[in-house]
């Protein structure tokens, strides 16, 4: 039986097959960077300057105004003043409790989100390299195949075999080009999530310490 026809439709498989993997992994990346983007102060100044809002708010005990802050425009995107909103809405909690509610949330609703993405990135970069080493195999075999049916040597079969196993090679050296620039981006994005992560708990800290504050005086009032 000659499968030769079968493995040429499995090698232009392959070649789609990388090519949608590129692609789609480009596409991931992308939007994970303008999900982090989104969630996060475009500086420190930024998240300063709405963090005071929040405290003056919350001085003057308007808490609804805090919160239509929170859902304006500007801010209704992003992780810390969504956050807030939350926390104003269970302010009758204890600080830590609090504390342990938002980051229950930020872990459920940015976090998990963000490590949905990172984990099909992840899939592509190990996927990529096993599409190459498939092409690599089918190259090989028609190569062995047309190697053990020759009946005589000449320049067409020379030809044949040549680009069998320049198939061969190609798909491995496309499946590595797939897969070493997603690497690099799967650790930038990382970097990204990691300062998103640190970004928002230093600004969470900021807001429950002027909370507790408010609760406070509140108190002795």
């Amino acid at each position: 039986m000659d499968i030769s026809p079968i493995l040429t439709f499995v090698g232009y498989a392959i070649y789609a097959s990388l090519g949608l993997a590129a692609l789609y992994g480009v596409f991931c990346v992308v939007l994970l960077v303008r999900r982090i983007t989104q969630k996060r102060f475009s500086s420190g100044g930024a998240a300063e300057e709405f963090l005071g809002d929040v405290r003056e708010g919350m001085n003057k005990q308007n808490f609804e105004a805090v919160a239509e802050l929170c859902d304006s425009p500007p801010y209704w995107s992003k992780a810390v003043p969504q956050l807030i909103t939350i926390a104003l809405k269970n302010r009758n909690r204890s600080i830590p409790k609090l504390r342990q509610l938002l980051a229950e949330r930020f872990e459920r609703e940015v976090l998990a989100d963000l490590e949905y993405g990172t984990s099909w990135v992840a899939t592509i970069v190990k996927s990529a390299p096993m599409l190459g080493l498939l092409g690599t195999v089918v190259g090989m075999i028609n190569a062995f195949g047309k190697i053990a049916t020759m009946q005589e040597a000449g320049g067409a079969v020379s030809k044949a075999l040549s680009n069998d196993i320049s198939f061969a090679l190609v798909t491995t050296a496309l499946g590595l080009v797939v897969a070493i620039p997603l690497v690099l981006a799967g650790a930038m994005i990382q970097v990204r999530i990691g300062k998103l992560q640190d970004a928002v708990q230093q600004q969470l800290a900021v807001f429950l310490d002027d909370l507790e504050s408010v609760n406070a005086g509140k108190g002795k009032r």
